[in-house]
């Protein structure tokens, strides 16, 4: 989710400044709502439980795309799906860019041994180039975001309406290495829900998850928990109306940042060197775990990597920081 909604920044900049061309972005239905309300822009769901299923589905996929009079193509993913997919086009003349994804100096930065830490460049840039590859030059300086949503009566029964500070969390991820500890993210909601002038929305998925958020909620009357509340579009609405989300190193922090939103980042395994820091976010909004303590830190690209005596790198990042850095952000 979170390599998707970081094209979405690269996307409103290209159509922004070549409004004469149409873009037809190849992805799951799930993702659809990133992309509305977006000029220029057409969404196709692949189908990838049945119709472009296995080989012969992506063959189908290539002649459904076909159809569309494609004159180039763009592959910002650069898998195994869509290298098969881009290569058909080539062999039919199209012009074909894909994104190179730096996994050397990514593979550099994580190593245990002759680890080379440095930033590296975003992924953003790299999509950029990928677009200045087909003859599209560009930047992302003149960017502008979308308008705020309108929420909707029904969001509204939910949420109801905005007259505090209102702060998304989203505490989970992919892998564990990148969730910073329950009990600690509970002392950061109780410390911030004793400003009543800030209402905090919990975000996840899924029954366990949900089971861990209404603990987290801890009975406060200022906390609410959305999961399996609202439609995935709806709770897009929800985060564009955010002043703050606090997310791990997860998609919910790339669509906030799609949306215009202020991001605060935990990383544990993960470092925001790696090239996957939210889009216009500052540095400093992203809370790294203790390097002097863990010097092997970034052991993992995407968290998937576990190392002996790094389990708990999280726990290195205090409770007393995040609070912090989201209070500095409301400017409370």
């Amino acid at each position: 989710m979170g390599d998707v909604a970081m094209t979405v920044p690269v996307i409103r900049a290209f159509v922004k400044q070549f409004p004469q061309v149409k873009l037809t972005v190849v992805s799951r239905p799930f993702f659809k709502p990133f992309f509305d309300g977006i000029p220029n822009v057409v969404f196709f769901a692949v189908d990838v439980k049945e119709r472009h299923k296995g080989f012969f589905g992506l063959l189908r996929l290539f002649s459904d795309l076909k159809k569309l009079d494609i004159d180039a193509v763009a592959d910002l993913h650069n898998v195994l799906r869509s290298k098969v997919v881009r290569n058909l086009f080539a062999l039919s003349g199209k012009i074909v860019a894909f994104t190179d994804k730096g996994r050397a100096e990514k593979k550099a930065l994580t190593s245990l041994t002759n680890k080379v830490f440095k930033p590296l460049k975003p992924m953003v840039e790299r999509h950029v180039e990928t677009f200045q590859k087909l003859g599209f030059s560009f930047d992302l300086t003149n960017f502008q975001f979308p308008d705020k949503a309108v929420l909707s009566e029904e969001i509204k029964t939910i949420t109801g309406n905005k007259t505090q500070n209102w702060i998304g969390i989203a505490p989970f991820a992919q892998y564990e290495s990148k969730v910073y500890p329950i009990d600690l993210m509970q002392q950061v909601i109780d410390a911030l829900t004793q400003n009543n002038a800030i209402k905090i929305f919990l975000f996840g998925g899924g029954n366990e998850e949900i089971q861990k958020l209404n603990q987290l909620q801890n009975n406060h009357s200022n906390v609410i928990v959305l999961a399996g509340k609202l439609k995935f579009n709806q709770e897009l609405d929800v985060i564009s109306n955010l002043d703050v989300m606090l997310s791990m190193d997860s998609g919910n922090a790339h669509i906030a940042a799609m949306l215009d939103v202020k991001v605060i980042t935990l990383w544990g395994a993960t470092h925001p060197f790696a090239g996957f820091a939210p889009f216009n976010q500052p540095l400093e909004n992203c809370i790294t775990a203790d390097r002097k303590k863990y010097p092997l830190l970034p052991t993992s690209i995407y968290g998937n990597k576990k190392v002996e005596g790094y389990e708990d790198v999280m726990r290195s990042i205090s409770p007393e920081k995040v609070v912090f850095s989201v209070q500095s952000q409301l400017g409370v």
